[in-house]
């Protein structure tokens, strides 16, 4: 007879699920009788955080939710921290966790791992938290997981499994699971007027659009309009005219934003830690705001001129179809819309990866209308207005670029990263992303980079990652090892927390707490069998070290560390 903690394994399976991350335990034994005769694998993390941020890694780049099997009590608080993460940034993520026997929930007896409200702890965090008493609750509850993913914008789902439940009999059939799809709209999306009339639009464009990549490109030419990325929307467009790779929190980008007579939002939350990052309150009002989002509740937030609920590549694919090609010349309130059908002629998209402004000679032409060079002049702007040192992190990264093309460059709280936040264009979408905005959880760029290099092996991982972040997490290099996932480790090594050091200088208070002695990396590298090497913080010898390394990378599966020598912070 199969158990309920068997068939909750099948009917992971028999939804897609191919990979688990979590650590063992004896009161989830139960949840592991049915691995072996399925086709998921299981990911060991070194510690719980670990497994969390591997799913969120995992997620982000497959596009399956991430999950995460652990153990009640200690094992739940501390995938807490990855599941904040996870909610902050509308990461799919599923933690399957056992929890005390029945007859001993809320009692305080004093079992272990026991908590006063386990579920109600996991509930302040998780988008949903249910608990299997049945094994109609079992189907129930994994059919509702699923339905969230699908249609919802994302984030951490909780199922609880009491430890004498596990063991009950599951006698009814796995069947498989009905179709869900992807939601599409509430309803139809006619274009707003107020873009149909704009002059000077501007798009602000969030993580949202990961998914809208080629229905961006298409509206920004159609409209001619600038595009601000937030740091989850960099990557799309990449060296094109209108793309503005760049913190909207600067003043240059500020500057760009109350300029525009019309702004769209897209998949933004226009939350503080991407518009007001310093919390300056600087932020200018939003003209005539359109905002596009999946989520009720996200536009209720912040309220707008009109607001759209639905995905954004379903109403931007609607709007395309009314908009035609802009003859050269013709702007904002001269534009016509029309069905495209009555055009006469397919619109022809600029390439994406061009690094020439003057771009293909199909857009000669238009490089010169006002949204290019609104553009232009914000990027010079922007890039000038983060200061000397920034600009050389910048350049590391552009180095990385330049040596790992397409590469995914996974991030932790480090100056490399916040110089990137505030400015830096990638070159793959979807393809930067890191923990230094929303929830912000250090420790994060070592498990989640494992996580994205299981999710696309065939792509280069790059994680970044300080000294004080990396000691949050240098456990799970040994998983890294034991999987043989070929990332490319990148420490920033400036012994101490600059970032935290920055403001408490500005705030005249005394620094000997941000400088924690980190440990010899070329000897935890030996310790844990992986290739290292040391490079000097700059830009040529950092892309010769990347060349090394990745000769390394490609003679086995193996991980590297590469440790980018920064001085010690002078204290």
């Amino acid at each position: 007879m199969t158990s309920i903690g068997e068939a909750l394994i099948g009917l992971l399976a028999a939804r897609g699920v191919t990979l688990v991350f979590g650590i063992p335990g004896v009161h989830t034994i139960e949840l592991y009788r049915g691995l072996p005769g399925s086709n998921i694998r299981h990911i060991t993390a070194r510690h719980e955080q670990g497994a969390g941020f591997m799913a969120d890694g995992y997620a982000r780049v497959s596009g399956m939710p991430g999950v995460v099997l652990v153990i009640s009590g200690p094992g739940v608080s501390n995938t807490l921290t990855p599941m904040a993460q996870a909610r902050a940034d509308s990461v799919p993520m599923l933690v399957l966790s056992g929890v005390s026997s029945t007859q001993s929930l809320g009692r305080g007896f004093g079992h272990l791992h026991e908590l006063p409200d386990q579920q109600a702890m996991v509930a302040t965090v998780a988008i949903s938290s249910r608990q299997i008493r049945s094994a109609d609750d079992l189907l129930q509850s994994v059919e509702h997981a699923f339905e969230l993913f699908s249609q919802a914008r994302g984030g951490p789902v909780h199922i609880e499994i009491p430890i004498d439940v596990m063991s009950l009999p599951f006698a009814q059939e796995l069947t498989a699971p009905s179709a869900v799809t992807k939601q599409r709209r509430n309803n139809t999306s006619p274009l707003p007027d107020v873009l149909r009339a704009a002059k000077k639009p501007l798009i602000l464009a969030g993580g949202g659009t990961r998914e809208a990549a080629r229905q961006l490109l298409k509206l920004a030419e159609l409209l001619d309009a600038p595009v601000v990325q937030t740091v989850n929307a960099r990557g799309l467009m990449h060296a094109h005219p209108l793309c503005v790779p760049a913190s909207p929190s600067l003043a240059a980008v500020r500057e760009l934003i109350a300029d525009a007579d019309v702004v769209l939002a897209l998949g933004t939350e226009l939350g503080p830690t991407d518009y007001d990052m310093y919390a300056d309150g600087g932020m200018p009002s939003l003209a005539n705001l359109v905002r596009v989002d999946i989520c009720h509740e996200q536009l209720a937030r912040h309220p707008a001129k009109e607001t759209i609920c639905g995905r954004v590549d379903a109403v931007l694919g609607e709007w395309l179809t009314v908009l035609e090609p802009v003859p050269v010349g013709v702007t904002g309130a001269d534009r016509v819309t029309r069905p495209a059908s009555a055009a006469g002629s397919a619109y022809s998209v600029a390439p994406e990866n061009t690094a020439d402004a003057a771009g293909s000679a199909s857009r000669g032409a238009r490089q010169h209308t006002t949204g290019a060079q609104r553009a232009g002049h914000t990027r010079q702007a922007a890039l000038q207005e983060i200061g000397q040192q920034m600009r050389l992190h910048v350049q590391l990264l552009e180095a990385i670029r330049s040596t790992i093309p397409n590469a995914i460059l996974v991030g932790d709280s480090t100056q490399t990263i916040y110089a990137g936040n505030l400015y830096y264009d990638h070159d793959r979408p979807g393809g930067w992303f890191n923990a230094a905005t929303g929830y912000g959880a250090l420790g994060y760029a070592i498990p989640a980079a494992i996580g994205a290099s299981l999710a696309d092996p065939a792509t280069q991982i790059v994680c970044i990652s300080g000294d004080g972040g990396a000691q949050f997490s240098t456990n799970e290099l040994m998983t890294a090892v034991d999987e043989q996932v070929p990332v490319l480790f990148l420490i920033c090594n400036n012994h101490g927390y600059q970032e935290i050091a920055t403001s408490m200088i500005a705030a005249g208070v005394p620094l000997q707490v941000c400088a924690p002695a980190p440990p010899d990396f070329q000897l935890l590298a030996r310790a844990c069998g992986i290739p290292w090497q040391a490079c000097a913080m700059c830009p040529k010898a950092l892309a010769t070290a990347l060349s090394i390394a990745m000769k390394t990378l490609r003679s086995g599966n193996c991980p590297v560390i590469i440790e980018l020598t920064m001085g010690k912070l002078d204290l």
